[in-house]
């Protein structure tokens, strides 16, 4: 198939970006969509023009590094990470023809900076972990695996929330950029553990607070970020971050 790029490249953060249009011929549909740009990247640098710099690591559907904005959805039309994502799969698309054009953005973000052409900065998810995505736990050897009792819908409950791989796809995909989808899955898969209890209320307050100082939105409960997550976190996730908030201001306000 012959198709036109039209991607997004920025300099830097400071500077000012701007789409440009490829022309690429001979795409296959067993092409992944990372191959492409690759492919691309291969013919500007043998025609001495600078590549696109793009994000990606494990394209196994993994890392989550590889995220983009095609078409205006994150990830691309299928619910999956971008470089699991295949020619075929747009072609799969009746408005999608020979000669269509593919146009390729940045997460959008405050929170996501762009560092170059579609390479964002996503440490302020980092930042949100590190400000309170961690238990209390005596040092020494792991103790055995069935001396805390966990409830089995709990323990589910956990690992669908901890399959989080923070790509940012709900943020990209959300209209007021909120990572609360994010922010919720991290609270959620410690909250819902024994182990997780000590800081339970304090990690929701401290982690939230971060959410905001990196400049997310809030959440007006749209659904579009569990609609594009590749990982399928459900949605319920923001409903327990909220619930242990309601908690943790009414014991703020208790105590008080």
């Amino acid at each position: 198939m012959n198709i036109k790029l039209k991607i997004w490249r920025q300099k830097n953060q400071d500077s000012k970006g701007h789409f440009e249009e490829y022309a690429m011929s001979g795409i296959e549909e067993h092409m992944s969509f990372l191959e492409v740009l690759d492919l691309l990247n291969e013919q500007l640098f043998a025609e001495g023009k600078e590549p696109v710099a793009f994000d990606s690591d494990c394209r196994e559907g993994i890392c989550g590094q590889c995220g983009v904005v095609i078409n205006g959805q994150a990830h691309g039309p299928i619910r999956s990470t971008t470089c699991q994502l295949h020619m075929r799969h747009l072609a799969e698309d009746p408005s999608f023809k020979d000669g269509s054009t593919i146009t390729i953005e940045p997460w959008r973000s405050t929170g996501f900076p762009v560092l170059r052409d579609l390479i964002v900065d996503r440490s302020a998810l980092d930042r949100i972990v590190q400000a309170g995505g961690y238990i209390s736990v005596n040092t020494g050897g792991a103790p055995e695996a069935h001396s805390v009792p966990v409830q089995k819908e709990k323990a589910d409950a956990a690992f669908e929330a901890a399959a989080c791989i923070g790509c940012g796809a709900c943020v990209a995909a959300c209209p007021n950029a909120s990572a609360m989808l994010f922010t919720g899955a991290k609270i959620s898969h410690l909250g819902l553990l024994p182990q997780g209890q000590p800081e339970r209320l304090a990690r929701v307050v401290s982690m939230l607070n971060q959410h905001d100082a990196e400049g997310f939105g809030g959440c007006t409960n749209i659904g579009e970020c569990a609609a594009v997550c590749p990982k399928s976190v459900p949605l319920e996730v923001i409903s327990r971050l909220n619930r242990d908030l309601g908690h943790a201001l009414w014991k703020g306000q208790h105590a008080h």
